[in-house]
């Protein structure tokens, strides 16, 4: 992370950065038009890609993307100089180190110092330059380990964390709360989206590094493959789990950043800002097996080593408050997951790990 005081002490006046003061935010027009040029933030990863693929068929819209080689999102400095010389009008914040429960036990320093790098020059940055309107994107992760079933936005911080992912869950809280504090000193309008787990195409098919649906997508392939007899999974298949398809969650960010700054208000609080993107569908993951197997055409057995470890019986997010507004996932779970196997399938060579 760059230290240099360029950032709040401007040199000259080709170099002159934006002036804010406690009671004044720079001023912007900002909003989204048939000419709006729009950053993604992770423009290759699950989330991202998917945005892409979506704002890419919206007319009059310029996408503007960086590779990590050409913009490194945990130097200040890189991402000052980005938001001064691209006039960006509006942020899709799809940019995070993710990884499972392994990498997150393995590597919490990475996870809480890589993702408070990024958030915090995103959004600092993007406010110097004027840009009224981002939409930071988060994780269900950020609720407490015991909370009630199903989770809504208001039990945000009312109980102790995951303890396996904790690092990556405080970084998820602190974009909320810097979206918000942003909101409430400078009257931006910065928003949060809180998924549930996500799948689909450019997924990771990791053997061991992936989340459950690539997983078990690319095991029961490869059983197929090698006519293996029966397939072994960790723990007893109750644990029920909820699913959303990538592109049904691209389609609900562009719903929730296009309504206006009134009607997002409406339904939020300054210190409770941020959105629950699910379906409110949940399945065992033994349901979860039995689809894909048939998906993918396995017919051998599946059996479950209960000796393994379950994890939480139930997690499933509370989405009345994104129904009210007027969202509603449409991709089911089976037709999400042939959609997905295909695109593993044409994408065997070079899949993303």
């Amino acid at each position: 992370m760059s230290n240099s005081s360029s950032l709040f002490t401007p040199h000259s006046s080709r170099e002159q950065t934006p002036h804010t003061s406690q009671d004044q935010a720079p001023h912007s027009s900002h909003e989204q038009t048939p000419h709006s040029r729009i950053y993604v933030a992770g423009h290759r990863g699950l989330v991202g890609s998917a945005l892409v693929r979506l704002l890419s068929k919206q007319l009059g819209l310029e996408l503007v993307t960086r590779d990590r080689a050409d913009l490194e999102l945990t130097d200040q400095q890189q991402v000052f100089n980005f938001f001064r010389a691209e006039k960006i009008d509006q942020v899709y914040m799809a940019s995070a180190k993710v990884g499972g429960i392994h990498a997150n036990m393995t590597y919490p320093a990475e996870f809480i110092y890589q993702n408070l790098m990024v958030e915090c020059n995103l959004i600092h940055a993007a406010h110097l330059a004027g840009i009224n309107r981002i939409l930071f994107l988060g994780s269900s992760c950020i609720y407490p380990k015991f909370a009630q079933q199903p989770m809504a936005e208001d039990q945000l911080l009312t109980g102790v964390l995951e303890a396996t992912n904790e690092p990556y869950a405080i970084a998820k809280i602190a974009g909320i709360k810097l979206c918000e504090s942003y909101n409430r000193q400078y009257g931006r309008d910065y928003r949060s989206v809180m998924p549930t787990n996500l799948y689909g195409e450019n997924d990771n098919f990791h053997p061991e590094n992936s989340h459950v649906i690539p997983a078990l997508l690319r095991r029961f392939h490869e059983a197929k493959q090698a006519r293996r007899k029966k397939v072994i999974i960790w723990g007893s298949g109750q644990p029920r789990r909820e699913f959303l398809h990538v592109d049904d969650m691209a389609a609900a960010c562009l719903y929730i950043m296009n309504l206006s700054k009134e009607n997002y208000a409406r339904y939020t609080q300054p210190r409770l800002s941020h959105i629950n993107i699910g379906t409110g569908k949940d399945f065992t993951l033994r349901e979860l097996a039995e689809t894909i197997a048939e998906v993918v055409g396995y017919i051998g057995a599946i059996e479950f080593d209960k000796s393994k470890p379950d994890g939480p019986p139930r997690k499933l997010l509370n989405v009345e408050l994104l129904t009210k507004m007027g969202w509603q996932a449409k991709i089911g779970l089976k037709e999400g997951l042939l959609a997905t196997y295909q695109w593993f399938l044409a994408h065997q060579d070079h899949y993303r790990e």
